[in-house]
């Protein structure tokens, strides 16, 4: 009897390269004339709840203090999805601040659509849902690397990774 292969899809962010780009971000941000002489903060919490917190004198410098985080959250391999961005609220001094969440694992939905997907190519694999993660059963590897090439083709509002291929 074939042996059943498995392999789980999870949607981790690793913390410490966040921290290293919230880090760099800072640092350039001292030396960039765009930001001289006004007011900006960037910030990671990582407990209780893992966010970023931003803020600048105006929309603007907004929009150019994410860019900067993204290009440095991407050189460090963070996918930019991770970030859930909250809206924009006034904060002191007329300020504008806004919150990125992180996003550890799936979410539900995003797990339920993950699930139908799979389910619909009608293929011989079993995908369930398991916490904040997606468990993926066949008897073929081949089954379990396409499933894993669909799910690459495909864009869901958060970046997923392939995990514990057993077989």
């Amino acid at each position: 009897m074939a042996k059943e292969a498995s392999f789980d899809i999870v949607s981790e962010v690793d913390l410490q390269e966040v921290d290293n780009a919230v880090n760099q971000t800072k640092k350039e941000l001292v030396s960039r004339f765009d930001f001289k002489g006004t007011s900006w903060k960037i910030d990671l919490e990582r407990a209780p709840e893992k966010r970023i917190y931003l803020q600048a004198a105006d929309g603007m410098k907004l929009r150019g203090l994410k860019q900067l985080l993204h290009e440095k959250l991407s050189v460090r391999g963070v996918a930019v999805q991770a970030l859930d961005y909250q809206a924009e609220e006034p904060a002191e001094s007329s300020s504008i601040r806004q919150i990125a969440k992180i996003q550890q694992g799936i979410p539900h939905e995003e797990a339920k659509k993950i699930v139908k997907l799979i389910k619909d190519i009608k293929m011989k694999v079993q995908a369930t849902i398991q916490g904040e993660t997606v468990r993926v059963k066949g008897k073929s590897r081949d089954d379990l690397q396409e499933i894993i090439k669909l799910l690459k083709n495909n864009s869901f509002k958060i970046p997923l990774q392939f995990t514990n291929f057993q077989s």
